[in-house]
């Protein structure tokens, strides 16, 4: 008898949930990573704010839903880093948001220019997620459903998000997009 922890053969390895601001798409996530029966590496990417009480208290209801077990890492520029060190093959790593990891790279907080080596970054992330070999759950916003922004800096920042999507939609094995707080798989 193998000592080795047994899970559903059936269930994806890798999945991308994406939906708009208020889809569902952690709280779907979230059960993802509950009903894999692994134990979970939560990966957070935003950080917590000095000054955007809205926004703290956002990252608090996050913090609030997440069962005592998991174990949870705030995640820098270096995501592929943090994703290496939480990898595991009999673990489970839930990473919520790509949207606010990239909001880091090309509009920091301080109002400062794009991190000079933010498409390094994506490049080291792609291939940490394509080595990861636990169960992987990515959240991430779909923001390109809507009117092509007026600002440069808003477009690059769509246009960098939905190419980021799409890698990420192409290397998992399941993606879900949820709208309304349904869950719809598109792959």
């Amino acid at each position: 008898m193998s000592s080795e922890p047994r899970f559903p053969a059936a269930a994806p390895r890798t999945t991308l949930v994406l939906g708009g601001a208020r889809s569902g798409k952690s709280l779907h996530a979230e059960r993802l990573a509950r009903d894999t029966g692994r134990p979970v590496r939560y990966i957070a990417t935003a950080a917590h704010p000095r000054d955007d009480a809205e926004f703290a208290a956002r990252i608090a209801l996050h913090a609030a839903r997440r069962p005592g077990d998991w174990t949870v890492t705030e995640a820098g520029a270096d995501l592929a880093a943090a994703l290496a060190a939480a990898d595991t093959p009999a673990g489970c790593i839930l990473l919520d948001c790509l949207t606010l990891w990239l909001s880091g790279l090309l509009c920091p907080r301080d109002g400062a220019a794009p991190l000079a080596d933010w498409a390094m970054q994506l490049a080291r992330f792609d291939a940490a997620l394509r080595a990861t070999r636990g169960v992987v759950i990515v959240v991430s916003n779909e923001i390109g459903l809507g009117v092509v922004p007026m600002g440069a800096l808003t477009r690059h920042y769509v246009d960098e998000l939905g190419r980021l999507n799409q890698r990420v939609a192409a290397c998992c094995e399941r993606v879900i997009l949820s709208v309304a707080g349904l869950p719809l798989t598109i792959k």
